[in-house]
């Protein structure tokens, strides 16, 4: 595992434990303890590429979104451990020990974690395993990815709800009981009907979203949950980088970048997902 990949959340026989040691070392640093902190996590089915692209999340920090921040995409990225195949890698919940200082908007300094989480629906994974690692991601996160491939089908939704409804349990002050929510989805093929980008992304969320007269009983509620869980909720939509990524035992680094190319400036700079108006 690399040196700045923690694991602070790992299946022990029947349960999950905690690395309170780990956890304590990154929020209790002498330049991160008095900051509020704004965590960015990844979360959904296995082996759809979540690693892989929270680690250009980690080289567009590490540049401060410079325009020189994309180095040789030859050179593989220096990240969190992901690897091309069917089986799972991430197992638990991971954190990168490096902490961004960054300035909100309106002046606020914040301390940014990037979170990486075990994969949905793995043959290694029981539905507990599953429920437990997404509920956890979304309650300690500030911006919640959740990554799905081609589209927003109706059975992605029913998942996302029924892990918010476990997440629902915890106790809250007051308030939604997560924050923020993007849905990201990759590969889109349909841009002539929504384009790529925040506001295709925007309006077929719209569309999944909506309650119409007619709705099944169970269709309506399912959105109106969603709708009351999280503070604000959006859409990303994300070009295929060519078939060659997928035969690619590379991955095709050089052709996959001008997606998430799209993608980073939205999170980071432009869209309060990330240093957020909260």
């Amino acid at each position: 595992m690399s040196a700045q990949q923690v694991q602070i959340l790992q299946l022990k026989g029947n349960s999950f434990q905690l690395n309170m040691n780990e956890l304590q070392s990154i929020l209790l640093a002498d330049n991160v303890k008095d900051l509020p902190v704004v965590v960015v996590s990844v979360a959904g089915a296995y082996r759809q590429g979540k690693s892989f692209l929270l680690n250009f999340l980690l080289q567009y920090l590490r540049n401060n979104g410079r325009p020189n921040w994309l180095r040789d995409m030859t050179i593989p990225f220096e990240g969190f451990e992901w690897k091309p195949g069917y089986e799972r890698h991430t197992i638990g919940i991971l954190l990168w020990k490096e902490v961004f200082l960054m300035t909100k908007s309106n002046g606020e300094k914040v301390a940014v974690l990037l979170m990486d989480t075990q994969g949905t629906f793995g043959c290694e994974s029981t539905l507990k395993d599953n429920t437990m690692i997404f509920s956890l991601s979304m309650l300690t996160s500030s911006v919640q990815v959740y990554n799905l491939m081609n589209n927003i089908m109706e059975d992605d939704l029913q998942h996302l709800q029924f892990f918010t409804e476990y997440g629902r349990l915890a106790p809250k002050e007051s308030g939604k009981t997560f924050q923020k929510l993007l849905f990201l989805v990759r590969d889109w093929r349909s841009a002539c009907e929504y384009k790529y980008g925040a506001e295709g992304g925007r309006k077929l969320l719209e569309r999944r979203l909506a309650i119409k007269e007619g709705q099944a009983k169970e269709l309506k509620e399912l959105r109106e949950r969603i709708k009351l869980c999280f503070s604000e909720i959006g859409c990303f939509l994300m070009p295929t980088p060519g078939e060659k990524v997928h035969v690619s035992s590379a991955f095709g680094y050089a052709l996959i970048f001008h997606a998430i190319l799209l993608w980073l400036p939205f999170v980071i700079n432009r869209s309060s997902y990330f240093l957020g108006k909260n």
